[in-house]
């Protein structure tokens, strides 16, 4: 954490300025905006990012539906109510939905007999995807979006696919830490590229 806002508005703009710096805005207890950038930082080495032989076969057997940017406020919702205590305020979902009809948020959702039961969204700004949350209803259905997600980026050309912090649940799908300064070189040149979504 390195800064509050005691007025938590989030527009468009000032949410794009703050990821082409780092920075990030998750919601505090007493519901002011904590904007994070943190040392070290972890992400996802996409060239290397790709489901075991074990859960290919489990994503091959699911009959899962994939799809992108067709259910997103939805995809929010349920990241911010399905672990329980959630830095995803109501006006965070406002916001990146806002965010997301400009174009520069995007869900990737599972679907399963036509029920939304897992996705994952995040922030896209040139070559540079930031993962924000995902959720899963049904086994696997969370890592069949993310796995969906890190083919997608690979294909348009993203060189950068942030995930913020390190824990057991990303570093489980591959996340490494790499130190800020890195982190924020490789930012500069990424958000400049001529890629999209």
């Amino acid at each position: 954490m390195l800064g509050k806002d005691a007025a938590p508005l989030l527009t468009p703009s000032l949410l794009l300025a703050a990821y082409r710096q780092g920075f990030f805005p998750m919601t505090a207890d007493d519901g002011t905006i904590e904007w994070h950038n943190p040392d070290p930082r972890a992400v996802f080495p996409l060239e290397s990012i790709r489901p075991n032989n074990r859960l290919q076969r489990h994503l091959r057997s699911a009959s899962f539906d994939m799809r992108l940017d067709t259910a997103f406020q939805a995809v929010m919702e349920h990241c911010a109510t399905v672990h329980g205590e959630s830095w995803i305020s109501p006006g965070m979902v406002d916001a990146y939905t806002e965010l997301h009809r400009s174009g520069h948020a995007h869900s990737v959702e599972t679907w399963h007999g036509g029920s939304l039961v897992g996705g994952i969204y995040g922030v896209g700004i040139g070559a540079a995807f930031f993962g924000e949350s995902m959720f899963s209803l049904e086994t696997n259905a969370s890592k069949a979006a993310f796995h969906h997600l890190a083919a997608h980026l690979r294909n348009r050309g993203f060189q950068l696919f942030d995930t913020q912090y390190a824990n057991p649940h990303t570093s489980a799908l591959g996340a490494v830490e790499i130190p800020r300064r890195e982190f924020l070189d490789r930012l500069a040149v990424a958000v400049i590229a001529p890629v999209s979504f």
